[in-house]
């Protein structure tokens, strides 16, 4: 299991689908996801700070964890079948619930707590970008060019 870091919201063009990037803290693997609108859009107001005038689906599901008398423990993104991947949201006493990544990872971002990829997942879906000396963007924006969704969808082989 590796501890993962959020790197940001991209979009790939045409398509303006959105894709959550998701880093090794320790290491050089990275996590593409693609996620839906609203999801890619709760992520990023949380990285840029804004505070909605009203709670948002994220932030509701936090004052909820909270009111209720519950500890998030952390997020794993745990499996990926089909193209699609899996998340746990990790409870105190570990308690786990399922989830969209894209939901887990608004979630943690609020809450504050890490999030995990396991080691199958990254093995079977984590890339090395080439050439370190690149900005992060800039490489992550080479990869969008040269990947669809299709690419992570399992096989027969």
């Amino acid at each position: 299991m590796s501890e993962m870091r959020v790197i940001g919201i991209r979009v790939e063009q045409p398509q303006n689908q959105p894709v959550l990037l998701l880093k090794e803290t320790d290491g050089d693997r990275y996590l593409p996801i693609w996620i839906g609108q609203p999801e890619a859009t709760a992520i990023v107001l949380e990285q840029q700070g804004v505070e909605p005038a009203r709670p948002l689906t994220h932030d509701l599901i936090k004052n909820l964890i909270t009111a209720l008398g519950h500890t998030l423990r952390e997020v794993r993104i745990v499996d990926l079948q089909e193209g699609t991947f899996y998340a746990d949201l990790v409870f105190e006493d570990d308690l786990r619930i399922s989830a969209r990544p894209s939901d887990s990872v608004a979630i943690a971002l609020r809450v504050g707590v890490p999030i995990y990829a396991e080691e199958a997942v990254l093995d079977e879906a984590g890339l090395v970008m080439p050439d370190e000396r690149e900005d992060e963007v800039e490489k992550f924006k080479e990869f969008l060019e040269s990947v669809s969704p299709d690419d992570f969808k399992a096989t027969d082989g």
